[in-house]
C-alpha cells in the first residue's frame, strides 16, 4: 500500500475503523482504474521531467520536509543573508489516483511521506523539481524578490506539479492572520503581570541571518557571529507563547534548556503592531540525541554508565519540572532530548502538544483517541457527537481548548493539551513515567526509537530490535523498564509497518505478499477493537471520578522519586 494521505485516515488514525472500502464492480472487485493512453503516458516523451539535476547557481535551498511531503523549508539563496521569515513551500496533496505512479515513483513523492532529514530530502526528486520550479518563478517572476516584504510565516503556494517546469502555477498566500494573532511585549507584560514573569530583551528579526532549518519550528540563526536557535510556529501561537511562558518561570536545572535569551519582534504591515515572533535559545550542535545514540555504541564511544548517568539526569529534569512548576511534560522522546558538549542531556520542547500515540501512554492515548474521534468533520453527526460528550464528561471546557489559534488568558494558562487535563497530577506523572520507561530503554538498547520502520518517519539510523523485547539491557534495568510501561498494549506498528515506500502486513513482510486491502482491512479492525476498548476506558473513568474514585485505570507504575531512587542504588553498585 503506497504512502499517501488517503493512509491516514484509512489505516493511520482512528477513523480507520469507520471506513468504508469504494464500492465494487459488477465482478465482485475494486474498479480498476483506465487503461493509460499514449497522450498521458510517461513513456511520451512530453510527459517526461527533463531533468532533476540542482541549477548550477540554485536560487533556493530545500532544508527539509513535513506535513507527510508537503510542506518544504525553503531558504532563498539569492537574497543572502536572508532573515528567517518562515516562508515555506507547500505543494498539493497528490493522491496515487491523481497522481500517475510512473510520475510519484520518478519524484519519490511516496519517500517524501516519511522523510526528515536534511540530506536525504534534499536527494528526493520532488525537491529537485520544487528547486528547480523555484529557480524558473524566481527568474521570471518579481514575486520572489518581494519576499523580505511578506508577513511572517506565509506560504509559497504550488497549485500543480508540472512535469515541464515552466508549466508551474505558484501564488504567494500572505499570512495576515498570523501576524494579527501575535502580541506585542507590551501586550504579554499586561497578560503576565501577576506571574512574574521577567520578559528577555527584545531584537529585531533583521538581525538574525539563516543558516539552516532543521525543524518546522526551529531555526539555526547567527546574530553578531553568534550561531542561536530561533524558536518560532507559523501556525497556532498559542502554543509558541504557552512555551515561553513556561520556559521564563522554570527555574534553571542543568538538564532543562535555558531561558530564552531575546524575544524576536517584526513590525507587521498593519497597525504598526511590533509582535512577538518566537525567541532564540542557546545552540547545541550536537543536536538530539537520538540520532548519536546508536553511532555511540556501534563505536563504544558510550559506556554503561554513560546511560545510567543520562537515565538518572532525565529523572532529575522531570522531578525539577513537577517541584517547581507543579507541571506535566507530556513530548518525553529521544528527539526532544539534546547532546551537549559537556556529554549531558537536556531536555527541550515544552509545547505540551504531547507525543505520537506509539510514544504516549495508554490512558493518554485512550483519551485522544476520543477527542480525535469528536473532532472529525467527515464523520456521521452522531458519531462525533457521542465521542464529544463524552469528553465533555471528562473536561467540559475540552473545546475551548482546541477551537482557534490564538493565545487565551487565563484560558491557556495550562496549556492545550485536552487529554492531559483531563487527569490529576499523579496520573499525569504515572504518564510521564510510561515515556520515560520507553526512552530508557531506547537508550540501554541503543536504538533511535522504540519501533522499527515507523510510518510517519525515517531516522538516519533506524531500529534494529523493536520495543518491549532486549539484547543489552542489565536485567535490574529491564525489570525497571518493565515496571514504568506496565499497562503496555500492542500499537498499530504491531501489525502494520512500513517497508520501503509501502505499508505491509508485519507477519507478511518477508514474503512480500501483502496487499493494500490486506493492510486496510487489519487497520480497519485494530481500531475497531482499540476504540470499543478507549471507550470503555472513558465511560468507567466517568463513573468513577462521580463515585470520587481517584485513580482507577491506572497500573501500579513507580513515581518519579522511586525511579530516582533504584536509579541512584543501581549507579552506586556499578
Amino acid at each position: 500500500m503506497e504512502l499517501s494521505h488517503e493512509i491516514l485516515r484509512q489505516v493511520v488514525l482512528p477513523t480507520a475503523a469507520f471506513y468504508t472500502p469504494p464500492a465494487c464492480n459488477a465482478d465482485g472487485g475494486a474498479a480498476e482504474p483506465a487503461e493509460t493512453c499514449w497522450q498521458d503516458s510517461l513513456l511520451n516523451p512530453k510527459n517526461r521531467v527533463d531533468s532533476l539535476d540542482f541549477p548550477q547557481n540554485p536560487s533556493w535551498r530545500i532544508d527539509g520536509c513535513i506535513a507527510h511531503g508537503t510542506q518544504f523549508y525553503a531558504i532563498p539563496l539569492f537574497l543572502s543573508p536572508t532573515q528567517p521569515h518562515r516562508v515555506d513551500v507547500f505543494i498539493p496533496n497528490q493522491s496515487a489516483v491523481t497522481v500517475p505512479a510512473g510520475l510519484r515513483s520518478v519524484l519519490d513523492l511516496s519517500t517524501a511521506f516519511y522523510t526528515r532529514d536534511t540530506g536525504v530530502t534534499r536527494q528526493l526528486g520532488i525537491t529537485r523539481h520544487i528547486v528547480r520550479c523555484l529557480q524558473h518563478w524566481t527568474a521570471h517572476s518579481k514575486e520572489a524578490w518581494q519576499y523580505s516584504r511578506f508577513p511572517f510565516g506565509s506560504r509559497i503556494v504550488f497549485h500543480n506539479i508540472p512535469v515541464n517546469v515552466r508549466d508551474a502555477r505558484i501564488s504567494i498566500a500572505p499570512t495576515y492572520h498570523l501576524e494579527r494573532q501575535m502580541l506585542s511585549t507590551r501586550q504579554l507584560e499586561i497578560v503576565w503581570q501577576d506571574e512574574g514573569v521577567e520578559l528577555p530583551p527584545a531584537i529585531d528579526i533583521s538581525e538574525l541571518h539563516y543558516k539552516a532549518q532543521p525543524h518546522d519550528s526551529v531555526s539555526v540563526v547567527e546574530r553578531d557571529g553568534k550561531t542561536l536557535i530561533f524558536k518560532a510556529i507559523a501556525s497556532h501561537t498559542k502554543y509558541l507563547y504557552h512555551e515561553l511562558r513556561h520556559l521564563l518561570l522554570v527555574p534553571p536545572h542543568p538538564n532543562v534548556i535555558q531561558r530564552p535569551l531575546h524575544l524576536v519582534t517584526k513590525k507587521c504591515g498593519f497597525g504598526s503592531k511590533v509582535a512577538v515572533l518566537g525567541f532564540t535559545l542557546p545552540y547545541h550542535q550536537h543536536g538530539t540525541v537520538r540520532d548519536h545514540i546508536p553511532f555511540l555504541a556501534l563505536h563504544s564511544k558510550i559506556t554503561h554508565n554513560d546511560e545510567v548517568k543520562w537515565a538518572r539526569q532525565l529523572v532529575a529534569a522531570l522531578r525539577h519540572l513537577r517541584r517547581t512548576c507543579r507541571t506535566f511534560y507530556s513530548d518525553l522522546r529521544l528527539d526532544n532530548i539534546l547532546l551537549s558538549d559537556s556529554f549531558d542531556l537536556i531536555m527541550v520542547d515544552f509545547e505540551q502538544r504531547g507525543v505520537w500515540s506509539e510514544f504516549a501512554a495508554p490512558e493518554i492515548n485512550a483519551i485522544e483517541c476520543m477527542r480525535q474521534l469528536a473532532m472529525d468533520d467527515e464523520l456521521p453527526d452522531a458519531t462525533r457527537v457521542k465521542y464529544a460528550d463524552l469528553l465533555t464528561q471528562l473536561l467540559p471546557c475540552w473545546e475551548s481548548l482546541v477551537e482557534g489559534e490564538e493565545y487565551t488568558w487565563p484560558g491557556g494558562q495550562h496549556g492545550y493539551n485536552v487529554a492531559w487535563q483531563c487527569l490529576d497530577e499523579d496520573e499525569q506523572e504515572s504518564c510521564e513515567v510510561y515515556m520515560l520507561g520507553r526512552v530508557l530503554w531506547c537508550l540501554f538498547e541503543a536504538q533511535s526509537a522504540p519501533q522499527r520502520a515507523a510510518i510517519w518517519t525515517s531516522y538516519k539510523s533506524e531500529p534494529t530490535v523493536g520495543f518491549p523485547a532486549y539484547t543489552r539491557t542489565p536485567h535490574e534495568m529491564r525489570r525497571l523498564i518493565d515496571w514504568c510501561t506496565e499497562g503496555r498494549v500492542p500499537t498499530l506498528s504491531s501489525y502494520i509497518v512500513r517497508a520501503g515506500s509501502k505499508l505491509v502486513l508485519r507477519d507478511l513482510e518477508a514474503s512480500g505478499t501483502s496487499t493494500p486491502e490486506d493492510v486496510r482491512n487489519k487497520a480497519k479492525s485494530f481500531w475497531t477493537e482499540r476504540v470499543a476498548e478507549s471507550e470503555r476506558w472513558v465511560r468507567k473513568r466517568i463513573e468513577n471520578r462521580k463515585m470520587n474514585h481517584r485513580g482507577f485505570g491506572f497500573p501500579n507504575r513507580p513515581s518519579l522519586a522511586v525511579i530516582d531512587t533504584f536509579l541512584e542504588a543501581y549507579a552506586n553498585k556499578l
